[in-house]
């Protein structure tokens, strides 16, 4: 058994208790049904057609159970494929779904490269996996062989910058306790962890938080035999390799340099933007995002001037936000460490407080008694920065 296979197995990730679906639905990117119908679809995806998913290295099966059960109080069809090499993590993610009575998912125990032979799916969800393969390229272009022409890939990868300290803490442990026992592991890294400088990198490194939660979440982070981190122009090369293209990352306005620059233009090129960006940021410790047929990116993300387009707010109620809005004329956002400040037309309060996830674009403003030329000089900067950060989602999921 490899050094990856027997951590798995000894600590499947994330670490769940299946009892506690009882009492809280864990949600977030990729793969909430709203983000794949944003990112993928443009907004318009026909959910009265099933959704033929295939969940990639599903681990103990946050990505699965958001997906279904979602679609599944949405009365929504599906049919989704779950793949892990680990036993232990499947029988989490199994009984998590026992638990809800989550039907139409099939359970699958083999390595994500085998992911064509499963056939093809609309959409792909592959979360903190391709960066532990020892052939990362392969895996990226084994999804893209599991898609259809139509389909898309929502992806966690990690990122260098926003991780420092983690790589010469994995490369010295790896040094240190290799041939030891995963528990050993685990047992002596926390010694050696607990005598560490306050000055080490790690440590004043404020975005890092998994060593702390659980078991499976220091050995993930600090005792991973294989964890490649990706760059944007690493990313962007894998993806083009594969015959994929970036759609969007989930927040794509933290990958815009125009913050720092001040009056400086800085380069105009997409992907040397986003590069400068997340240099320029440091902060960023994971890549999300989703990814598409090359010669599709452009047309997958929604949010043009279709009124027929179906608004939702991810993360934030519109009655709450439309009242921020309406008093201040701006919204505050926690991101990790830092705050950023959102300032936005106050005259497009009423225009949020309408947002439920039904109402098009034009109806929204039908009620607000708005022409089109009025509503689009309210509802434009506002939906570009509420989509920015992934709090303005369009979806007719429904509808």
């Amino acid at each position: 058994m490899s050094d990856v296979s027997a951590q798995y197995e000894a600590y499947p990730y994330p670490e769940r208790d299946p009892r506690d679906e009882l009492k809280r639905l864990i949600t977030g990117s990729p793969s909430h049904p709203l983000e794949i119908d944003h990112f993928v679809f443009g907004g318009k995806r026909d959910w009265r057609k099933p959704l033929r998913a295939l969940v990639a290295g599903g681990g103990t099966g946050d990505g699965l159970i958001q997906l279904a059960q979602i679609l599944k109080s949405a009365g929504r069809p599906f049919e989704i494929t779950y793949l892990d090499m680990s036993r232990s993590a499947r029988a989490v993610a199994e009984e998590r779904a026992a638990l809800r009575e989550l039907e139409g998912i099939e359970f699958v125990t083999g390595s994500l490269l085998s992911a064509p032979d499963l056939g093809r799916f609309d959409y792909i969800d592959c979360c903190g996996v391709l960066h532990h393969l020892g052939d990362p390229q392969a895996g990226f272009d084994a999804l893209a062989r599991a898609l259809t022409p139509a389909g898309g890939l929502g992806f966690m990868v990690y990122a260098p910058y926003g991780r420092s300290g983690v790589y010469p803490l994995q490369e010295a442990f790896g040094e240190l306790l290799a041939g030891f026992s995963p528990q050993e592991k685990l047992a002596r890294a926390r010694e050696v962890f607990a005598r560490l400088p306050a000055g080490h990198p790690f440590r004043c490194n404020p975005h890092l938080n998994d060593h702390n939660v659980s078991d499976a979440g220091f050995y993930d982070l600090l005792l991973h035999a294989q964890d490649r981190p990706f760059a944007v122009g690493d990313l962007w090369d894998s993806l083009t390799a594969a015959g994929l293209e970036l759609s969007s990352f989930t927040q794509p306005a933290l990958y815009d340099p125009a913050e720092f620059l001040g009056e400086m233009e800085g380069p105009h090129n997409e992907r040397a933007r986003m590069e400068l960006a997340e240099k320029l940021r440091g902060t960023i410790r994971m890549h999300v995002g989703y990814a598409v047929g090359q010669g599709r990116g452009a047309r997958a993300v929604a949010g043009g001037p279709d009124a027929a387009l179906v608004p939702h707010l991810k993360g934030v109620g519109a009655r709450a936000l439309a009242d921020q809005l309406a008093r201040k004329g701006q919204l505050r956002l926690t991101l990790g460490a830092g705050k950023i400040t959102l300032k936005l037309p106050r005259a497009a309060a009423p225009l949020v407080a309408l947002i439920d996830g039904r109402r098009t674009l034009a109806q929204i403003a039908r009620e607000a008694g708005l022409d089109g030329l009025a509503f689009n000089a309210l509802w434009t900067p506002t939906g570009r920065a509420l989509s920015g950060y992934g709090l303005l989602l369009y979806s007719r999921l429904l509808v």
